[in-house]
């Protein structure tokens, strides 16, 4: 089995906010740049580590700007082509329809009942127009069925969420409610994760 080294993308103004991103095509703040250098300190310290070094893996992001905008800085810091790397749309954030761009206040005001619904089965709620947890799943297991060497991945919380339920790190309905920390890298290999910060 491939090893995951997975970046949540730096953060945003929306993120700063509080609001639901999903699709929305949001760039990085100034500390989302700053996260974005930490994770690629953190990978260089890693591979060295290993005994490996930068040009020994595949990277890939979701096709969203705020993972694209985290890859490039990365690599530039591991020293690589900041801009050779593939870009992946099974790795985009999951889809909240309707509520994206929302704060969950205003999601609560505006259709009440329906957050208390999601927070009782997040792996199968689907907000309208948008996905669930387990097509999130779904989506990214068939990537990562497909990937042949280790790969490090710039893209979003809600696939280290999926992952987390894929590779039974922890149950489905703790892994939807996880809190995935940005300037983190998080290491999946052998049915495990670390974190590193």
């Amino acid at each position: 089995m491939p090893v995951l080294y997975y970046v949540r993308h730096g953060e945003t103004d929306f993120n700063v906010e509080g609001r639901l991103q999903g699709r929305r095509d949001t760039s990085l703040n100034a500390r989302g740049r700053q996260q974005a250098r930490a994770c690629g300190e953190i990978l260089s310290d890693l591979f060295a580590r290993g005994g490996r070094s930068a040009e020994d893996f595949d990277y890939v992001a979701s096709p969203l700007q705020r993972a694209r905008e985290t890859m490039e800085i990365l690599r530039s810091t591991l020293g690589l082509d900041p801009n050779s790397y593939a870009v992946e749309d099974r790795l985009m954030e999951i889809s909240y329809g309707e509520w994206e761009g929302l704060t969950l206040p205003e999601i609560d005001a505006r259709m009440p009942g329906l957050l208390a619904e999601r927070q009782r089965d997040k792996w199968d709620f689907a907000p309208s127009g948008g996905e669930s947890y387990r097509e999130l799943a779904h989506r990214i297991g068939e990537w990562y069925a497909a990937i042949t060497r280790d790969t490090v991945v710039a893209a979003h919380g809600g696939g280290v969420r999926a992952l987390m339920a894929m590779f039974n790190v922890m149950p489905r309905d703790e892994a939807t409610h996880a809190h995935i920390a940005q300037g983190v890298v998080y290491v999946f290999s052998e049915g495990t994760m670390a974190r590193y910060a």
